[in-house]
């Protein structure tokens, strides 16, 4: 029998793709009992159905390092998952009810930002996380009708907003609080950004792991006030391959980077068009422009995602990807993106400068 101390090495050193480092160097906490016969992983990202496939990992891991003959199968592995706040911008603190607001932007619009904001918010939540959206747009709305809600919200006290709940997702919009989808925002600047600073600040967030706010394009007034006023712990920049889009997105990203906010990485959308009739893929805004994205501001490409009809009608239709077809290849792509951007919130900076919590502890 392998001795505790040996089971936490072996399991220190697995490399974990996610996180993109060993267990030890991204600091997850590890117990083992003192007969080696149980070990318990903590991991700061709901892990979803990617659980059962970390855990052959492990323990084929274990296999492989571990001396004696069936050693590892006798070590029984329990994975857990505590989301934490993490680091915001100086001066600032979460908001409460919310331990982290992620924020996806793109540079300019019609690059599916919205449509990505929630299916990736659905995601999450599909994973296991508590998730909420909140549609930063107050000039154009488009969330309560991809969520398929003309709920209005509730006030239990006459000062706070309880959130719209729709397909579980805690939900803000100011699309809610309109008396139709086509009456108009005509606000300046500095109104549109305490709009939503009221809309942020003013709605009963439920103990959520992640807030995902929907942007408006481009690096104007509210983007800089939320950049600055609002705790940030991440963003996602969007975009597609074309070259323009690129050009914008690389803006937002360094408005990002100068205020302090972390870039997790750029989700490339529309990579390819899958036709509806024969099913060929083809690169109809050209190829590989997220990645070099990425690469040139050394952050990196989070996933891509086609131009399919099926993504633009489920959400017209109020049931986004994500929850209109749970099991179909479309939403595994925008889990495995949201599970990377979570693994790289939790660990992205932290996995280089800490170091691991091991104990051992009585069974």
């Amino acid at each position: 029998m392998s001795s505790s101390a040996a089971v936490l090495a072996a399991l220190s050193s697995f490399v974990e793709p996610l996180i993109g480092s060993d267990l030890a160097g991204a600091g997850v906490p590890i117990e083992v009992d003192t007969n080696a016969r149980r070990a318990t992983l903590t991991f700061g990202f709901h892990l979803g159905d990617y659980r059962a496939e970390l855990l052959a990992a492990l323990q084929q891991h274990l296999a492989a390092v571990l001396p004696g003959a069936n050693v590892a199968a006798n070590i029984a592995i329990e994975l857990r998952t505590q989301v934490s706040a993490q680091a915001v911008q100086k001066n600032l603190q979460p908001l409460p009810g919310v331990k982290n607001i992620l924020a996806v932007a793109s540079g300019k619009g019609g690059v599916g930002k919205s449509t990505t904001s929630v299916n990736l918010a659905l995601a999450l939540q599909a994973d296991g996380a508590r998730v909420g959206l909140l549609d930063a747009d107050v000039y154009g709305p488009s969330q309560p009708l991809m969520l398929g809600s003309k709920e209005r919200p509730t006030s239990p006290d006459g000062k706070r907003m309880r959130p719209i709940l729709a397909h579980g997702l805690q939900a803000m919009s100011i699309g809610f609080l309109m008396d139709s989808d086509s009456q108009p925002a005509i606000w300046r600047g500095p109104m549109a950004t305490q709009a939503l600073w009221q809309l942020l600040t003013e709605t009963m967030w439920d103990d959520l792991d992640y807030l995902v706010v929907d942007l408006p394009p481009g690096t104007g007034d509210i983007q800089l006030s939320l950049s600055q006023k609002f705790p940030v712990a991440g963003s996602v920049i969007v975009t597609t391959p074309q070259d323009i889009a690129l050009l914008d997105a690389r803006k937002g990203l360094e408005m990002f980077r100068k205020v302090g906010i972390p870039v997790l990485g750029v989700i490339e959308n529309m990579s390819t068009h899958i036709c509806s009739n024969c099913g060929h893929e083809e690169a109809v805004f050209g190829s590989g422009g997220g990645d070099r994205l990425a690469h040139d501001a050394g952050t990196e490409l989070l996933g891509s995602l086609p131009l399919d009809i099926r993504i633009r009608q489920q959400a017209d239709s109020g049931t986004p990807t994500v929850a209109a077809d749970p099991g179909g290849a479309l939403a595994q792509r925008y889990r495995q993106i949201a599970r990377l951007a979570a693994a790289r919130l939790a660990y992205g900076a932290a996995a280089k400068l800490s170091f691991p919590t091991i104990s051992s502890v009585d069974d």
